[in-house]
């Protein structure tokens, strides 16, 4: 399998180092995470792919869906938009997980539920920054991370348009948490600006055909 990204050829073996990353990087966060709940939490990795922004749409749910997004502008040598995004049900079962409180309590976003949300987002995303720095050698400088509660297309024409970040592809990290015998799904975004992604590949020591 293979996609084409600005005009590059890219391989399941950049798919695969990609999705290291994902594993160490989101493996780091749920360390942290399950030291601040003080239980067993489990995160896998199922898939990363490169899709289209309208293909990334449909995996979670459609314009319409509504979703928690955590999103954040990354400086540096790789620049690039990274969201960490929930649907609302699986959102609002993360704040019951996080709060303490019985599955099904929340069923509206509130300050509080925003402010937790916020907080998992960031640690994620700033694992996966980390793990991605770290393993390539480069500096990647996060902005604050910002949360939106909408429907999916308003936060995607949000967060990437107004910054200059549409590609006709897009890296689509999946993520699975787990907590006993509950699971959480996630979809984590990385979307680079042009010719950004060589810089990465270069630097992790993979060649990018033309």
């Amino acid at each position: 399998m293979s996609a084409t990204v600005n005009n590059q050829k890219l391989t399941d073996v950049h798919l695969d180092v990609l999705k290291e990353i994902g594993n160490i990087g989101l493996g780091n966060a749920t360390t942290s995470l399950a030291q601040m709940l003080n239980k067993k939490v489990d995160m896998q990795v199922p898939q990363a792919v490169f899709i289209s922004m309208e293909e990334a749409m449909e995996k979670i749910g459609g314009l319409e869906e509504v979703v928690a997004c955590v999103t954040l502008r990354v400086e540096g040598e790789v620049p690039a938009q990274v969201l960490f995004v929930f649907n609302a049900a699986s959102a609002w079962y993360l704040v019951d997980m996080l709060m303490g409180l019985l599955p099904g309590t929340t069923n509206q976003m509130d300050e509080m539920g925003q402010s937790v949300i916020q907080e998992v987002g960031n640690m994620l995303t700033g694992s996966f920054l980390a793990a991605i720095g770290t393993m390539a050698n480069l500096k990647m400088v996060p902005n604050v991370p910002m949360f939106a509660y909408d429907m999916l297309g308003a936060v995607l024409s949000t967060s990437l348009i107004e910054g200059g970040y549409v590609e006709e592809h897009i890296l689509l990290i999946e993520t699975v948490l787990f907590e006993e015998q509950k699971h959480i799904k996630g979809h984590f975004f990385f979307i680079t600006k042009n010719k950004s992604l060589d810089v990465l590949f270069k630097a992790l020591g993979i060649i990018t055909n033309s």
